[in-house]
């Protein structure tokens, strides 16, 4: 198959180029090079087609579907940004983006694509009362979180909750700017696959990590922030209590979950979409992440601040059972063995 990849020289989109390729597809990439990624492009592999064009320019788009099989959709604007003064940029770059790239697949025929979501879609994760029940509570408040009070109540009796995890299926709960975005994205394909008659597979990446992340932006992943204070020599700040539960899911297991994804793409009824989260299925704190990257770097101790973001959530793990059964997917880096990794690796600069 000939492959567009949007965002192909970005932090995870370089990783699924390397998959695909390595796998035999044709590859071809479209990438904006946003600063707050990267500054220059990834050495591209060996017979891969690139282009410098935003997804937002039509002509652009249109000239790179020609003769494609199929499109993954890596290309966005990441992280839970600055301030609400980002919403326009996010809004542009993601949903805007996605609608121009939508609208010239319909125009070419290509009837096949595979969107990178996020977690971030569902909101707050899975929390039980041992009254209640599976209940989703609301917005923190931020008088509990400047009191430290970190963890969501039960929304019926006030009681402490029980995290779980998220499967597909579970009530979708926006809780920031990006995030409202991502689910946009999910939406316009879901319409897009019902005009037209394609297939669509969303991955909804967990907290994704690895090497060629992008080094001192306040878009990228906490796990990217971490590295690079200590890249800087300085001790990894870690807010609230660092008892948010987290997926990290290595950036090679993801790109191998993008091409099981397109190759089932063909086996899914026309006009429809389906979701899979991808996650390494092993939670682990941030905490625990942060003082992981320390050890293996061999520096700073992480220092915990109670500091806070409002739009972050709690606690947020997903259960990626549904892409190991219908997909053949397994994810193959461990935390500890992808930490000790990521703490020496290089990164890319924003």
């Amino acid at each position: 198959m000939l492959i567009l990849v949007t965002g192909g020289a970005g932090f995870i989109g370089s990783h699924v180029v390397t998959a695909l390729a390595g796998a035999g597809h044709e590859v071809r990439v479209l990438d904006a090079l946003l600063p707050a990624a990267h500054r220059t492009p990834p050495p591209v592999p060996d017979g891969v087609d690139w282009r410098h064009a935003d997804v937002r320019d039509a002509a652009a788009v249109s000239e790179a579907l020609r003769s494609v099989d199929a499109v993954c959709h890596q290309a966005a604007m990441v992280g839970l940004g600055k301030e609400f003064g980002d919403a326009p940029a996010y809004v542009g770059c993601n949903d805007l983006g996605t609608a121009v790239l939508l609208a010239g697949m319909a125009e070419a025929g290509v009837r096949s694509f595979l969107l990178a979501s996020s977690m971030v879609v569902y909101g707050e994760g899975r929390y039980e009362c041992p009254s209640h029940g599976v209940v989703g509570p609301g917005p923190r408040k931020v008088a509990d979180l400047r009191a430290g009070h970190f963890e969501p109540p039960c929304p019926q009796c006030d009681e402490p909750l029980a995290p779980g995890l998220v499967a597909e299926d579970a009530p979708l709960d926006p809780r920031n700017v990006y995030a409202a975005t991502k689910l946009a994205q999910e939406h316009l394909a879901s319409a897009w696959a019902r005009a037209v008659g394609g297939r669509v597979i969303a991955l909804r990446y967990h907290n994704v990590y690895g090497p060629g992340m992008p080094r001192d932006t306040p878009y990228a992943g906490v796990a990217s922030l971490f590295r690079s204070a200590l890249e800087r020599g300085e001790a990894p700040r870690v807010f609230e209590d660092g008892g948010q539960r987290r997926d990290f899911v290595h950036v090679r297991d993801v790109a191998a979950a993008n091409l099981a994804a397109l190759e089932g793409l063909p086996a899914l009824p026309e006009g429809t979409a389906r979701a899979y989260n991808v996650g390494s299925g092993q939670p682990h704190t941030v905490g625990e992440m942060a003082a992981a990257l320390a050890e293996a770097h061999g520096t700073r101790t992480p220092v915990v601040t109670g500091e806070y973001r409002l739009g972050d959530v709690r606690h947020i793990t997903a259960s990626s059972h549904r892409l190991r059964e219908e997909l053949g997917w397994t994810p193959r880096v461990a935390f500890a063995e992808g930490m000790a990794e990521f703490a020496t690796a290089s990164l890319r600069n924003g």
